[in-house]
């Protein structure tokens, strides 16, 4: 027997009459169970990620199709490709272990490349191609990179650092260049080792770069075993849910492969099933509604941008209506109620669910699915099997029941090895017990449904990337005008949120946000530019020198 909760009022602690939880909810410990059967995970310690993409048998025959040419890979296509890969890198001197980055945009050839690196036994370290080149040359030097696949435009951000570089095509018209020659070898060569090298699902697979539940970006170490674990608990399972066949399905891939979200989907899972995907290099919403219609896309995953820019074209589309689509699905970043009912009543025939992950789980957390009721469409879904969850008061470390809001705690095969180069920051977000704290205030309803109120990190979500404020405000504060700084985030329909600087000028300076905003932009991605600047007399700090963000972010609220 255990106190009863007021499920009316979820944000509250409340209450105490004597009934009993629910099963998925331990009192005595605070640990919520997925709702759902635990599934079997590969238990041989030599079970690598590529073996265990291809080890699925499917009947699939469109593996990745690009979406401006057409031009495809066939899954009777694509398993020598990926042998020819890992064997022509292995003739280029790349060996296990080796860290090889990724600075590519989607393309039908991404997924050839990272299945190929990894089979080799050597490590994966995706990065937006549109990286400044401080933030690129310090990701190669943080995580001891090799080898490089980009593309052309890149080439001369790459070219000082004397590492060897191979130039990836955008589809298959791009082969019969010169300059794509060397990829054009690599994977039409033969897989010509005597001996695969052992990989064991401890070793390193990716290196991926999160700013976590705060500071700067960190390199997020991912195994073969978490990557399993993320085919297995999120889109497998969540094939399994629905009654119609993963080989009719047609996947719309907007999402970056770069980003945990897009890799985890189309780069891996989706080809363990055989469904087919469809590749666009960047999103365009009217490319989007054409792609849509011409390859009959039943899938699309979105963050919700995209989600809010369909909806409004949505309204526009004459004749088909987009029929084909079956199914939206949003991640990286909190949706509105007033965005998800604007959608589901412009497309009543699509089912609509959200998710949760991040980097550090592998993108393994909840995940919805189809309801009637808007109620649950709000929520981010149920906890995916195999995974536990805990709910903590975050000023007294109590555990909460379900109805009451606290820090999200998460613990399952997905959450990553730790932080690359950095113990004090893996073990401030893994605690010994090897509970991963998320940093979002969530809570539980009486159906296990969990959702997001709030975050406690600092990290701001811009068209579903994350954006580290440390990152920006080292960049501002290096301007020989700017004597103090802060970033935090402001809501925008459009964005999400965009990045606001908070800046304490030189006495005498008469430097204009414009000045700050374009020295900014020079340095650091486009996504991670500075959308607004707001001039102060001093940033807010508490007793102890942390900036007081929230302070700020109610300030730039009045002000924008």
């Amino acid at each position: 027997m255990a106190a009863n909760v007021n499920f009316d009022m979820p944000h509250n602690r409340i209450s105490t009459t004597l009934i009993t939880y629910p099963h998925w909810y331990s009192p005595k410990n605070g640990i919520y169970r997925s709702k759902h059967l635990s599934l079997e995970l590969p238990k041989d310690p030599f079970t690598d990620l590529v073996s265990f993409v291809f080890s699925h048998r499917h009947n699939g025959v469109s593996a990745l199709v690009d979406s401006s040419s057409g031009s495809s890979v066939s899954y009777s296509k694509l398993q020598p490709f990926v042998k020819s890969m890992a064997y022509g890198l292995h003739k280029m001197g790349v060996s296990q272990g080796d860290v090889v980055l990724l600075l590519l945009p989607n393309s039908i050839y991404y997924p050839i490349v990272f299945l190929g690196v990894l089979c080799l036994g050597a490590v994966v370290a995706p990065l937006n191609p549109l990286s400044s080149v401080s933030e690129i040359h310090k990701q190669i030097k943080d995580c001891g990179v090799s080898f490089t696949f980009t593309v052309p435009e890149n080439f001369k951000k790459l070219e000082p650092l004397g590492i060897p570089i191979v130039a990836v095509p955008e589809n298959e018209e791009g082969l019969k260049l010169d300059c794509f020659s060397c990829f054009s070898n690599m994977i039409s060569g033969e897989f010509g080792f005597s001996m695969r090298p052992v990989i064991r699902q401890e070793d390193t697979a990716a290196i991926l770069y999160s700013s976590g539940t705060t500071g700067v970006s960190k390199g997020v170490v991912l195994t073969h075993k978490n990557l399993i674990s993320m085919i297995e608990l999120f889109v497998r399972f969540e094939a399994s849910q629905y009654e119609y066949s993963c080989l009719n399905n047609v996947f719309l891939a907007v999402l970056p492969m770069f980003h945990v979200y897009g890799l985890s989907l189309f780069a891996l899972g989706l080809l363990s099933l055989g469904s087919t995907v469809i590749v666009m290099r960047k999103f365009d919403i009217d490319e989007v509604i054409n792609a849509i219609d011409k390859f009959k896309v039943t899938h699309f995953p979105v963050v919700p941008p995209m989600l809010t820019a369909l909806t409004r074209r949505g309204k526009g589309v004459n004749g088909s209506n987009l029929q084909s689509l079956m199914q939206v699905s949003s991640g990286a970043a909190p949706l509105n109620e007033s965005v998800i009912e604007d959608f589901v009543e412009t497309f009543p025939h699509v089912d609509f669910i959200q998710g949760y992950g991040m980097t550090e789980s592998t993108a393994v957390g909840t995940r919805g699915f189809n309801t009637e009721k808007l109620h649950n469409y709000l929520s981010i879904g149920l906890l995916a099997p195999n995974m536990e969850a805990r709910v903590v008061d975050w000023s007294s470390g109590e555990f909460l029941p379900p109805g009451s809001s606290g820090e999200l705690w998460l613990r399952g095969p997905a959450i990553m090895k730790g932080y690359l180069n950095n113990e004090e920051a893996t073990m401030s977000t893994i605690d010994k017990d090897g509970w991963l704290h998320t940093g979002d205030v969530v809570y539980f309803d009486q159906d296990g449904y969990l959702y997001i109120s709030d975050r406690l990190k600092d990290i701001i979500k811009y068209k579903g990337f994350q954006i580290a404020p440390a990152d920006l405000e080292a960049v501002l504060i290096s301007h020989p005008e700017v004597v103090d700084v802060a970033v935090t985030a402001a809501m925008d329909e459009a964005a999400g949120e965009i990045p606001v600087a908070f800046v304490v000028r030189k006495v005498g300076s008469m430097i204009s946000a414009k000045q700050i905003i374009d020295y900014v932009a020079e340095q650091v991605a486009p996504y991670k530019k500075v959308r607004k600047v707001i001039f102060i007399k001093r940033i807010p700090r508490s007793p102890t020198g942390k900036i007081l963000r929230r302070q700020l972010r109610n300030f730039s609220t009045s002000k924008l």
